[in-house]
């Protein structure tokens, strides 16, 4: 079975320094089912943490997500799986709100993990991975 990379242009791909390039694909393929990796609330083009609102930082990681499903062959509602990534236990109800209304026009919601963890990223709220179905 091939298994292919995917890359696009309109989520931002993840950088550790200026200079080196992370060792990671921002989605991987294989067969019918779409990988990717943890996506947060960077500007696409600048890469930078679009506000330091929660909501809006959430809005914008999935956002993130659905470019890369989409860059994958897939869409939002092909996601079948979504693993999440929050700084504070507090903003637990507020990403369950933002989340929701997000996929409010999905078909069902996706199977989902909640962790709280500290992203590497100084100030950024949320990160989210995400498996995802190729569609045919």
């Amino acid at each position: 079975m091939t298994i292919r990379a995917v890359q696009t242009r309109k989520a931002p791909t993840v950088g550790f320094s200026a200079t080196t390039a992370a060792p990671l694909s921002q989605a991987v393929v294989h067969g019918d089912t779409i990988y990717c990796s943890g996506t947060g609330p960077l500007d696409p083009e600048t890469r930078t943490i679009v506000s330091d609102d929660f909501a809006e930082q959430v809005a914008q990681t999935l956002t993130n997500l659905v470019a890369v499903v989409e860059a994958a062959g897939g869409t939002r509602a092909s996601i079948l799986k979504c693993t999440c990534y929050l700084r504070h236990v507090e903003h637990f109800e507020s990403f369950n709100a933002a989340y929701r209304q997000f996929f409010a026009d999905n078909p069902h919601f996706p199977a989902r993990t909640t962790v709280i963890a500290s992203p590497h990223r100084a100030g950024v709220l949320v990160e989210v991975e995400c498996i995802a179905a190729v569609e045919r």
